[in-house]
């Protein structure tokens, strides 16, 4: 089982690797959807918790 994980790790960083060497601008893309994606999350847990203490 150990050894599965080893190699979908490879094959991913591998995949992100040539993602980013074939397609820069697409990667970098990628890159700012998700910050994006985690700053609204990030965002709508402190609007939550700020409703709770209001």
């Amino acid at each position: 089982m150990k050894w599965t994980k080893k190699v979908i790790f490879i094959l991913v960083v591998g995949f992100c690797l040539f993602y980013l060497i074939q397609q820069p601008e697409g990667a970098a893309q990628a890159v700012r959807t998700v910050f994006g994606a985690l700053v609204r999350v990030f965002q709508a847990v402190v609007t939550f918790f700020t409703s709770l203490a209001a």
